[in-house]
């Protein structure tokens, strides 16, 4: 016999009820442990205990299709009953190697962090040459400089505690050197944009020298109305440069209190008329950079806001190397590629998903009602032994019991989806102070996710989407999907990490919240901040004009004739090219390139549609969303563009790239 105790509020006072109601639901998730697992419902005012969770019947007084976007602790139901049905599943899983999380030594969090960010080189065995990260640390902002100022003087500090035998640089030497360069021009005199950012921050340090292509500013400084307007997502300037600025802003008091409102706001990205960059669009080198500098900005902003991140280290242990659940994704997509090449998102996560979606995204509860768990054991285990051999019976599988195994997949990887590195610092969004601040994190976090990671995710994301686009039907509202994925991608077993219910409870809806932030805003997330691929621009300048140079003097020691190649380069990038043209080549798919005027109007869509109706051959079999128009060259290395791109701005941008039309890889 269960144990069964019922407590009911009778009062006709709807407010003061439902303040007992929330003071009621916090004290029992308290009680959790020492009273027996815990079963909290809302229906009727009815707290229930069992030994075991029984289901429940009787369909709950309120609306699940609320336009209530937020998640707040009385509607938190779906998040503990996903727990409990967690925690319960996991009674009957066989015991696992657990992740175990190191604790980094003093000054070797810092070094590590070092690593990530590119510039292992200012300490170690090629401290005496730290030259390379030269280019890198003068483009940096002002924030960022700090962050990574910070770092190395931790490291060095404790690298001479260690009396490390090679040579350590002092930081003043490292960052004397790169406002040394930001503050002489070619001709040696003080540069302009530096003294208009000294003035600008009143003697506080120096922001990052701005790149200038044509008559464009590539990393312009923090403007006065990058706090105009509230629903605006502002791409073109450092984050933490913008939070120091809200900082002192009057308006800094007023977001936050309106961030207390239950609707999330509409957030959007303004047009950008030299394109908007998308994770995928960039070359791997320049995509490695952009990595490198989201570190960087991640951390600064957390600097700013008071958090600490901190990076977790997973000791390596040994995982399975074939199957299904339990495995990681790595190894995952090396099986798979055997099977389907080029694929990106693990085959068995991509049926689960289809066999959900064949049994109609409007069942009711969908993601929500458990599947048997017995049938459940049952199914994994069948799985393991013939989906690879393509024996497995899909229309044995419920749609139910697909979507329990969806989310035990997530749960059951050896790594967490959000990656050991990144899962803290994901939970630490909550902390940030406004939604716009915990949006950008987000976007930082997703790009620094590894490519296994972060395509899975997508793929996730994407379908949960769908779920919520068939709300009137199946009571799945974004805050429904939110709070039952939630426990499924932040409480990872794996990593073996214990918490207080207190914190439990605390952690609830914060990730609940983030969950939320991830589904509704994930087109905006994928999106590579404009301020970061400015930055990368300037380093592949600085690093040309480097490399430019190295090449005179190998060309003045070989003897050649300095003065003719100089002509032969200028009349190669010439072309016969008039001004305000641009020649558009497609080697791939056409022998012919095509001269295209630029005007004010032409967008990257109108020249793929005019070589679409001008094709010939294996051209003219293509479709327009099978072919892109690429920037290849000049200050970055390969850039997909978005149709929207402005030719004419863009090329002001990177007047030395050339106009390729290619398929993109997949």
């Amino acid at each position: 016999m269960d144990s069964h105790v019922s407590v009911t509020w009778e009062t006709e006072d709807t407010e003061g009820r439902l303040v007992d109601l929330k003071s009621a639901l916090h004290s029992c998730w308290i009680l959790n442990k020492t009273s027996g697992k815990l079963f909290t419902g809302r229906r009727y005012g009815q707290y229930t205990m069992n030994q075991e969770i029984t289901k429940v019947k009787e369909k709950p007084p309120f609306d699940r299709s609320s336009s209530q976007d937020s998640v707040d602790e009385v509607s938190m139901e779906d998040y503990w009953i996903e727990l409990e049905n967690i925690k319960k599943s996991n009674e009957n899983r066989q015991d696992q190697e657990v992740v175990v999380v190191k604790e980094p030594d003093e000054g070797e969090l810092e070094e590590e962090w070092l690593k990530e960010a590119g510039l292992s080189n200012l300490f170690g065995e090629s401290a005496e040459d730290p030259q390379e990260s030269m280019v890198f640390l003068s483009t940096l902002t002002r924030t960022q400089a700090a962050a990574v100022q910070k770092r190395v003087e931790t490291v060095s500090q404790t690298l001479r505690k260690k009396n490390k035998q090679y040579q350590i640089p002092d930081v003043r030497d490292i960052f004397a050197q790169q406002r040394e360069s930001k503050e002489k021009a070619p001709d040696g005199t003080e540069s302009q944009s530096v003294r208009t950012n000294e003035n600008k921050y009143q003697g506080k340090d120096d922001q990052a020298s701005n790149l200038v292509a044509g008559e464009k500013e590539l990393i312009p400084p923090v403007p006065e109305e990058a706090l105009a307007s509230e629903t605006d997502i502002n791409l073109e300037v450092s984050f933490a440069e913008q939070a120091v600025n809200q900082q002192d802003s009057p308006k800094a008091r007023t977001q936050k209190s309106k961030d207390n409102d239950t609707l999330l706001p509409s957030f959007r990205l303004p047009k950008d008329k030299t394109g908007t960059t998308k994770i995928g669009d960039l070359a791997p080198q320049d995509m490695k950079k952009v990595c490198y500098l989201t570190l960087i900005e991640l951390t600064a902003l957390y600097d700013i806001l008071g958090i600490e991140l901190k990076q977790q280290k997973a000791v390596k242990i040994k995982t399975k190397d074939s199957g299904l659940f339990c495995v990681p994704l790595t190894v995952l997509l090396e099986q798979d590629q055997k099977k389907v090449p080029g694929t990106r998102i693990p085959l068995i996560f991509q049926k689960l998903i289809s066999r959900i979606e064949e049994g109609s995204l409007e069942t009711e509860g969908l993601l929500r009602i458990p599947g048997a768990a017995v049938r459940i054991k049952s199914l994994c285990q069948e799985l393991e032994a013939k989906f690879y051999e393509g024996t497995f019976n899909w229309e044995s599988v419920k749609q139910h019991d697909a979507a329990s195994l969806l989310k035990l997949f997530i749960r059951e990887l050896p790594q967490p989806l959000l990656s050991v590195e990144y899962l803290k610092a994901f939970q630490d969004v909550q902390n940030l102070p406004t939604k716009k601040q915990q949006l950008q994190a987000l976007n930082l976090l997703v790009i620094l996710l590894p490519d296994a990671n972060r395509d899975t995710l997508k793929a996730l994301l994407e379908f949960l989407q769908r779920v919520i686009d068939n709300k009137e039907k199946n009571k799945m509202t974004v805050k429904n999907v939110a709070m039952v994925m939630a426990p499924n991608l932040f409480m990872c077993h794996a990593l073996g990490l214990k918490s207080s219910e207190q914190q439990e409870f605390a952690m609830a809806s914060g990730t609940a919240n983030i969950m939320n932030l991830l589904i509704k805003y994930q087109t905006l997330l994928w999106t590579i901040p404009k301020f970061l691929v400015n930055q990368v621009r300037k380093q592949n300048t600085e690093n040309l004009k480097k490399d430019k140079k190295t090449m005179k003097k190998l060309l003045k020691k070989m003897a050649y004739d300095r003065e003719k190649h100089e002509k032969q380069d200028k009349s190669t990038n010439d072309a016969d090219v008039p001004q305000g043209v641009i020649r558009v080549q497609a080697p791939h798919l056409s022998k012919v390139s095509m001269a295209i005027q630029l005007t004010e109007e032409l967008k990257a869509s109108d020249v793929l549609a005019r070589f679409l109706s001008q094709a010939s051959g294996i051209a003219q079999t293509l479709k327009k969303e099978e072919v892109f128009l690429y920037e290849i060259g000049g200050n970055i290395g390969e850039r997909c563009l978005d149709d929207d791109t402005y030719m004419k701005d863009l090329y002001q941008l990177n007047p030395n790239a050339e106009w390729v039309i290619k398929s993109k890889p997949s």
